[in-house]
């Protein structure tokens, strides 16, 4: 069973730390925002109507308002050299906001790094304005023995800037959890320059370059081949062994001496001699499977606006990034974990190369564009059956769940967001109101070309309502110049009324759908959606629909 969860993170690893104090999890990707402060509101268009532009910052950094104090307090109790070292950045001319995000930052990587199974692998993906330091809070929970490579990743060809050298890589933070950690080695395809170099010649066994057959040092032993000797210039011959190991087999290899070999390799056509008879060895190119990766990576360029991966997402990063990660540092079966998957990019990839996962992000919206990228390319079946084999948690299971959120101190707005962004698919007004204003809203097509679009305002109640709220619903969404209004509360208050009064306001212009409809909570669960125009334009999830079933707290995650 792959996981969701809609949450802080930190919450869930605490959570996972307690089920599995030993770790589970062998390989862990994030991609957590670089403490820019940048809004992220474009997952759904910007709608501007006469109260607000009611858009939603769907992906906003969310370090700034942290009480950072009471999290190093809680790093002093786990681990005292990461408290050491942030205290003292706290106490020095970096900026507060700096020390801030380094003490979110902290917390969250030391219970990655408990997460960790033994032999798992831990990448960090960041920018050059954060990376030293992160490399520090990684040395310390980490080990700086357990550092295994600095990977720099050009994410751009070119960014211009007058004032210095354009900044146009990002830094993937790469540590194990100990020194058995899995690894296998990506092997790059040689470029045509390099081709061009190197490969330059070519005979009817196809294309060629030409290596040395001897090294440094003489061997005393050595014999001269067709009239070379590399004695007399201070070398020693030296053989391709893994080659001919691979030609011959290592028994026949170690019972031939070193001019039986040259022989071998002379008669099977691997020799060429220069006019002053130097010996060299013909390495064919079909014969070497590419050079293994560095940690320079320039050859995964950034999503093209137009490539089909695009999802709108800022920070979205290739899907072959996460493809060479996730087949260097785990195999088929394994758990790979994102604990900010954002858009869904390490799960994507995870779920394409048969791997478990687990991603967790504090945005509903996020969780819902990742249960829609791994569905869309595939069949209805298909849908339903990645669908059933996926668990989310952090959302309301059944309606007393839904009650509880709703009816809580600070639930209240969480319960409207979950209604609003998760279930119906619309986006949150963040300008909430009392008086005249409404919760959210989606769009949809009045036009087949999907070009003349209509608006549906939405009203939350998360507890006691009555006619006269929905009158003023009603009033609002003719002072919007709304197309339709959806009026979401619980099924005991929805009364004869109400519905009475809603079914009164007619239908939507040019069409038959109700232009004020009334939809429960219970309802909504059940799986029934707003009546609109070209439901098909309307942004919505299959999973929504689903009742999840209650965790009896002690299966396996997996």
């Amino acid at each position: 069973m792959n996981q969701l969860f809609f949450g802080d993170c930190l919450d869930v690893l605490k959570e996972l730390n307690k089920k599995f104090p030993d770790g589970f999890i062998d390989l862990i990707y994030i991609d957590p925002p670089f403490n820019s402060k940048r809004n992220y509101n474009i997952l759904f268009e910007s709608l501007d109507l006469s109260d607000t532009k009611a858009q939603k910052e769907a992906f906003a950094d969310t370090w700034s308002n942290v009480s950072y104090y009471d999290t190093i307090e809680e790093i002093h109790s786990i681990n005292l050299d990461l408290y050491k070292f942030l205290l003292a950045l706290d106490n020095i001319r970096i900026s507060k906001s700096a020390v801030s995000y380094l003490t979110t930052m902290a917390i969250r990587i030391w219970y990655m790094h408990k997460v960790l199974n033994s032999t798992g692998s831990f990448y960090l993906h960041c920018d050059s304005t954060m990376s030293h330091y992160l490399k520090l809070v990684c040395d310390l929970v980490f080990g700086y023995e357990n550092f295994v490579n600095e990977i720099i990743w050009k994410r751009t060809s070119a960014h211009n800037d007058p004032k210095r050298f354009g900044k146009n890589a990002d830094r993937i933070l790469f540590y194990s959890k100990s020194s058995e950690y899995f690894f296998k080695p990506v092997i790059m395809q040689y470029d045509e320059s390099y081709l061009k170099k190197f490969y330059r010649f070519e005979d009817k066994k196809g294309r060629f370059r030409l290596s040395d057959l001897t090294g440094p040092g003489v061997n005393p032993n050595d014999q001269p081949y067709k009239g070379y000797n590399p004695s007399e210039r201070g070398r020693s011959w030296s053989v391709p062994k893994r080659f001919l190991i691979k030609l011959l087999g290592e028994k026949k290899y170690n019972k031939m001496n070193t001019i039986q070999k040259l022989e071998f390799l002379d008669k099977n056509g691997y020799i060429h001699f220069t006019s002053k008879g130097t010996p060299s060895f013909k390495r064919y190119l079909k014969t070497m499977q590419g050079a293994p990766a560095q940690e320079i990576w320039t050859d995964i360029p950034p999503i093209s606006p137009h490539a089909a991966e695009r999802l709108g997402y800022p920070t979205q990063k290739p899907e072959a990034l996460l493809e060479r990660i996730i087949n260097a540092s785990s195999q088929e079966g394994d758990i790979v974990a994102d604990f900010f998957c954002g858009c869904g990019t390490t799960v994507a990839v995870a779920e394409r190369l048969n791997r478990k996962w687990l991603g967790v992000d504090i945005s509903h919206l996020a969780v819902k564009l990742i249960l829609k990228r791994l569905t869309d390319p595939y069949s209805d079946e298909k849908k339903k059956e990645i669908l059933q084999n996926i668990e989310i948690n952090g959302f309301p299971k059944d309606i007393a769940s839904a009650k509880e959120l709703a009816l809580s101190d600070k639930g209240r707005v969480k319960f409207q967001d979950w209604i609003i962004e998760f279930v119906i698919g619309g986006v949150s007004n963040p300008k909430k109101v009392a008086d005249k204003g409404f919760d959210g809203y989606f769009t949809f097509s009045k036009s087949t070309d999907g070009k003349i679009k209509g608006t549906a305002i939405i009203e939350v109640k998360s507890g006691n309502t009555n006619i006269a709220a929905l009158r003023s619903f009603i009033e609002t969404v003719n002072q919007q110049k709304a197309d339709m209004g959806i009026f979401v509360c619980f099924e005991e208050f929805a009364t004869k009324g109400m519905l009475s009064t809603a079914n009164s306001q007619g239908k939507v212009q040019g069409f038959n759908n109700p232009k004020i409809q009334i939809l429960t909570v219970e309802e909504l669960l059940s799986g029934k959606l707003p009546s609109i125009p070209g439901r098909s334009q309307m942004t919505h999830f299959e999973s929504s629909k689903r009742k999840l079933e209650k965790d009896n707290g002690n299966h396996s995650l997996f």
